[in-house]
This record gives structure tokens, sequence and C-alpha cells, in this order.
């Protein structure tokens, strides 16, 4: 969907409004418009950096996210219609940009629209995996319970993420502050070696010396162009990664490179799991709870095997049969899905499947965090050790000619 900015009178008050709104072309845009009450005198399509700056500024965060359902399903359940429900946790809501997209919901479901079809507008805040339980709740009477569902689903795939993200901290961190150190010693105290030992007799400095002065007087004397590289490539490297031959490599190198590899696997499969788990408890025909999860895993190989997977489910043949010695699927999940398909508890099955690959990824988690320490300890031993012998070398070559009594 695009985002357009448009300017609307409001046909009951007469005042003039000014937001933003979600649709498929500026026809679309003028559509939903006017369904609410409102009478567009300008609309414009918002260009990529203000959408941008946007999604950073009114970021909706998990946690108002899953408030939001869980207070939801907790008045709908009371016996609360939904227009008034959606009131309340508006009232309540301490995000400003949930409360506006709230407050644009409600002037959607008021006009006519379904609550998953007004959801749906709002691809960055409500993804797809909501959008599609909310209508399976719609559709089958259990709104409150679907919510619930949410909320616990997006609360588990949080946790996950936040236990791998707080697993890559400490390395990012060593990794920073080795890198200062360094680039103090080479910058500030190299060259003063430099300048000590340029006068004395006999006085040749060792290759590792000088090659590390080289690339201090490269860094003092174009600073401003590694500045330069390290934009270009960062930028330049974003772009790629947005490609698809990017996302390909860099999802490959995610589920392949020691020693991370394990811990994402554990990972996609642990979110497949979980996410399938909620989609069959809500309902959802399992077409579409294999092609929201091969979205939902945010791997393109993954993803890939689902959709294949997908196919062959259409052509007649069972999902386990289907996933079976795919090179993107740890053994287990197949074998699971079998045994929930033959005893027709696959929700359950897929439960214990996420179950036991969350446990796994915080088991991988210490396993890389103990992997990884000793191997920044003698990293950053190594730089240590490559500084003094810089400095220390020249003294003990001057000691030997005799020049240092």
């Amino acid at each position: 969907m695009l985002t357009f900015t448009y300017v609307a009178t409001d046909s009951a008050s007469g005042k003039k409004v000014k937001s933003t709104i979600q649709a498929d072309s500026e026809a679309s845009a003028a559509k939903a418009i006017k369904q609410q009450g409102l009478s567009p005198i300008e609309i414009s399509l918002e260009s990529d950096v203000t959408q941008g700056f946007r999604k950073i500024f009114n970021r909706v965060r998990t946690k108002d996210r899953v408030l939001f359902a869980r207070q939801l399903s907790t008045l709908i359940n009371a016996g609360l219609p939904l227009v008034q429900s959606l009131h309340n946790v508006m009232n309540q809501t301490t995000s400003k940009p949930l409360k506006v997209i709230i407050g644009r919901i409600i002037s959607d479901v008021e006009a006519g629209s379904s609550f998953s079809k007004a959801l749906g507008q709002y691809p960055d805040v409500f993804n797809e995996i909501f959008v599609s339980l909310i209508a399976a709740g719609e559709a089958s009477g259990t709104l409150d319970k679907s919510l619930e569902r949410i909320a616990d689903q997006q609360e588990k795939d949080a946790e996950i993420l936040s236990k791998v993200r707080g697993a890559m901290v400490y390395p990012a961190v060593v990794l920073f502050v080795m890198a200062a150190v360094v680039g103090f010693m080479i910058v500030k105290v190299l060259p003063q070696v430099e300048t000590l030992y340029k006068d004395l007799p006999g006085a040749n400095l060792p290759f590792i010396t000088v090659a590390l002065l080289w690339i201090s007087h490269g860094i003092t004397r174009y600073w401003w162009v590694f500045l330069i590289f390290l934009a270009l490539s960062g930028f330049f490297g974003t772009r790629w990664m947005s490609t698809v031959g990017g996302r390909r490599f860099v999802d490959k190198a995610k589920m392949k490179a020691w020693p991370i590899g394990p811990l994402f696997m554990k990972l996609y499969m642990a979110r497949f799991a979980r996410t399938g788990t909620t989609l069959v408890a809500a309902g959802v025909p399992l077409l579409q709870v294999i092609e929201i999860t091969a979205r939902a895993v945010n791997n393109v190989h993954i993803a890939s095997s689902l959709r294949k997977a997908g196919d062959m489910v259409k052509g007649g043949k069972a999902l386990s049969d289907s996933l079976s010695n795919d090179p993107n699927f740890l053994e287990l999940v197949p074998n699971m899905i079998r045994i929930g398909e033959q005893s027709g508890a696959l929700e359950a099955m897929l439960e214990k499947v996420a179950s036991y690959y969350e446990k796994e990824v915080d088991q991988q988690i210490k396993n890389v965090s103990t992997i990884i320490e000793p191997v920044m300890m003698i990293a950053l031993g190594v730089a240590a050790m490559t500084i003094v012998a810089a400095i220390l070398l020249p003294v003990y070559g001057l000691v030997g000619k005799g020049v240092i009594k």
C-alpha cells in the first residue's frame, strides 16, 4: 500500500483536517477519506524520505501493540461493543502514534468497514498475522480469543528477539572498545614514538612499526576520505542488502555462519512453529497459514521452501511430506507435523515444536556467548600485543646496537 497525505474538510464541523492514509491509489485514498465523513481538498503521495522519517518517529512499540490487544480482548469478553471497546482502549493508551491510528480505525469501523480491513490499512503497525487472526476471529465470533492469541504470540516473538539481540550486545561493545583503544594508540601514541627515534643514529624502525605508522599517517592526513568511504559503504551496503541477491546472501549467512548459524536456524523454527500454532488455533486455513508463516519467518530461503511446500499441499501432498528432506528445515519439524497430521492434533504438535525450539534458542544463546567471550579476549590480546610490539621493538633494536645503554 501507498501512503498519502491529505487535507480535507470535516462535513460535520466544517474544520480542516490534515492527516495521512494508506491506500492502493489516489482514487482509493479519496474514497476512504469520504467514507470517514470528510471532503478531500488535496491529496498527495508521500515521498520515501518522508515515510522513512514517519516510520522512525511514529513507530508503535511491540509493548504498546500487545497491550492494545490484551485490553481490547478483555473489554470484548466483558460484552462491550467493538467501537466502545476501541474508544476505551484509545483513551487508555499512552502511545500517541497508536492513539491516532485507533481513532482512524474507529472512524473506518463506524463507516461500515470490518475491523480486520480497518487494521489492514496500517501494515507497519498491524502485520499480516495480526490482521489474519482478527479476520478469523470475526468470522468465528471469537474475536476476544483471537486478540488474546495475538498478544501471546507477539510477546513470545519479542522475547526471543530481545534475547538474541542481547547476546549480540556484549561482543559489539567489546569490538567498539577495542577499535577505540587501537585507534587511539595508532593515531596518538605511535607518532610520538616516530618523533622520538627519528633523530637517533642507527634507529631503523621494524616493519610492524612502519606498517602501523603508515596506517596512522593515512588516518590523520586523509580522515575525511575514510569517513566518506564508511558513509558510502554503509549506504550502498544497506541498499544492496535490500535487493533480492543481498537478502539471499545475508539470510544464507545467518543460517550457515559459525557460531550464529545454529542459533538463527532454531530461531526460525521457533518462529515458524509459534506463528503456525497461533494461526491454526484461530481456524485459519492451512494454505493461508503456510503463506503467512512464509512471510513472518523473515528469511527468504525458508520462505521459498514453505511456498514450495504450499504448492505441494495444493496438489494433495501432506505438509510433513512436503517439508521432509528440505535442507532449510531441521528434521524435528516435519516429523512432529507428521504426528500432528496423523493424530488430528496439528496445533498441539506445533505448540510442542515452538516450546522446544524456544528453549533451544535460550541454550544456543548461552553457547554462543561462551564461544564468543574467549575469542574476543584473544583478539583483544593480539591487538594489544601488536601495538606494544610496535612501540617496544625499536627500543630493543637500539639497545642491541648500543645506541641506548
